[in-house]
């Protein structure tokens, strides 16, 4: 019977970790991160609809766009940066 038991509660560890596992990658959004004002390092506009969406929101955070539609820092913006 002392076997059964251990055997029970080691599948039960098992199932609980794995389940707590998968709840964690749940996230739905396909990109992450955040977007630093005056930095455009490793940012994937497409990630970020909120800012570069709104050429009045980019502008706020030191984006501007070209005329072939990729965003670049503004030449007089000193944000996000030391």
């Amino acid at each position: 019977m002392l076997t059964k038991t251990k055997i029970a509660l080691a599948a039960a560890l098992v199932l609980g970790t794995a389940s707590a596992a998968l709840a964690g990658d749940s996230n739905s959004d396909p990109g992450g991160g955040y977007v630093m004002p005056g930095s455009l390092d490793g940012v994937n506009p497409a990630f970020h609809p909120g800012i570069f969406a709104n050429p009045a929101i980019a502008k706020a955070y030191g984006f501007i766009q070209s005329s072939d539609g990729s965003w670049h820092v503004q030449a007089n913006s000193h944000q996000g940066t030391d």
